[in-house]
């Protein structure tokens, strides 16, 4: 035998023998004393999924065990609030957008039980959708920050090379908004948002403003348009009362608050319009039956979804003065958070559309 090798032998015996006969540890793993957070102030919406990410391992060994530790307000008081313990809804196979029934969507995530926020394997903290205002207390309503309205909370990271105690993270919520777009809520009262023409005028509120393209107004004979300064159309997104719990319907209102018939949009594929089932149509509403919350899933590009959110457009087609087909369409990009039964308006206000040939 090669005396190099015999030797290398001999040397790997006996290191393994002195190990063992004076029981010495394994290698340990390294962990930096520069691990920290881009951000330590963690400000998620309640009611939705919050992932705050930016941990900076500085090359530090995983596996980590991360473990939030004394939790209290600026005053010193304990938190409890955010461990509470609720069932949150986790996928268990992958989403794509092509489920075919209600049954199939359900079937692809189950209910697990999850503190109302958590720190993950991975060092990124989450708030669940099951943290919501009635169990956590949002920030204060006239928007301040004063250090005994804010949660404050260490974080101990550690692995077999050490354990670092990473001070004062912030977690300073904003309350539910269930929906987007949701420039008509104040952000802080939860409250009807005010005009941002006239912020001082208590009479005059915001809206949620739709896309149009070639609404020509019926009286006006002018396009129709909604924005900071005209809102001939605008949009609500609010519960109504009598669906079965996951219903979501699309209504329409002309100048007199009327309901106008969702077939006089003749053009609207109706069965593209959102990922839901058994569409029903009456003269005055579309409703289907959908799964919460839409999207389901962010971040996933569907033929239901534009950039993150469902898109629901509507469309009509008359003839102009040459005889030539025009197309008009009005639509809206859209989020729902919260389970329930959820309407989309659209309101008319300023004049009805013209749906008649030149």
């Amino acid at each position: 035998m090669n005396w190099s090798v015999c030797a290398g032998l001999l040397l790997l015996l006996s290191g393994s023998a002195c190990k063992k006969l004076y029981n010495l540890p394994d290698g340990k793993e390294y962990l930096s004393n520069k691990i920290n957070y881009d951000n330590k102030s963690i400000e998620p919406i309640l009611g939705r999924w919050g992932l705050h990410g930016g941990f900076n391992a500085d090359n530090s060994s995983f596996p980590m065990k991360f473990e939030i530790v004394n939790a209290r307000y600026g005053d010193g008081r304990k938190v409890t609030d955010l461990f509470q313990v609720r069932p949150t809804y986790v996928w268990t196979a992958a989403y794509d957008g092509d489920e075919t029934s209600l049954e199939q969507i359900e079937a692809k995530r189950k209910l697990e039980d999850h503190p109302l926020f958590e720190v993950r394997s991975s060092g990124e903290f989450m708030t669940w959708p099951s943290a919501t205002d009635d169990l956590v207390e949002p920030r204060p309503s006239d928007s301040s920050k004063l250090a005994q309205d804010v949660r404050f909370f260490d974080l101990k990271v550690s692995n077999s090379g050490g354990t670092i105690v990473l001070k004062d993270f912030q977690y300073i919520p904003f309350r539910e908004r269930p929906y987007y777009p949701d420039n008509d809520i104040n952000h802080y009262t939860g409250a009807v948002a005010r005009n941002p023409v006239a912020p001082n005028d208590p009479s005059q509120r915001d809206y949620i403003r739709p896309r149009l393209d070639n609404v020509f107004g019926v009286t006006t004979r002018i396009r129709l348009e909604s924005n900071d300064n005209k809102k001939d159309v605008v949009a609500y997104i609010r519960p109504f009362a009598g669906g079965n719990g996951h219903n979501l319907r699309f209504k329409f209102l002309d100048k007199d608050s009327l309901p106008m018939n969702p077939a006089l949009f003749n053009e609207t594929k109706w069965n593209l319009l959102v990922h839901g089932f058994n569409m029903q149509m009456t003269n005055e509403y579309v409703q289907y039956d959908v799964a919460y919350p839409i999207p389901l899933v962010t971040g996933l590009n569907t033929r239901w979804t534009n950039g993150g959110n469902a898109r629901a457009e509507f469309r009509y087609s008359r003839k102009d003065f040459g005889g030539d087909l025009i197309t008009a369409m009005f639509g809206l990009d859209f989020r729902i958070y919260r389970a329930g039964d959820w309407e989309i308006v659209f309101h008319f206000r300023g004049d009805n559309p013209k749906f008649e040939d030149e």
